[in-house]
C-alpha cells in the first residue's frame, strides 16, 4: 500500500483498513506461533502499513487542529 492510496481517503475508510490490518497482523503471529505461517515477510509488511496509516492519521489531526 503506498501513502497516495490513502490520501483521497476518509478518516472512517482509513479507520477500517487499519482495523483490518490489526486482525491479519494477529492472525499472522498466530500462524507464525503454531508453525503454520509460510510468507514471513507479509508480517513486516503489514507492521509498516499500520505505521504508515498511523501516520497519516496522525498528520491530519495535527493539521487539523492547527
Amino acid at each position: 500500500m503506498k501513502a497516495r492510496e490513502l490520501i483521497g481517503k476518509t478518516e472512517d475508510e482509513i479507520g477500517e483498513q487499519l482495523l483490518g490490518l490489526k486482525r491479519e497482523q494477529f492472525n499472522l503471529r498466530f500462524q507464525k506461533a503454531t508453525g503454520q505461517l509460510e510468507n514471513t515477510a507479509r508480517i513486516r509488511t503489514v507492521r509498516r502499513d499500520i505505521a504508515r496509516i498511523k501516520t497519516l492519521l496522525a498528520s491530519r489531526r495535527q493539521a487539523n487542529k492547527g
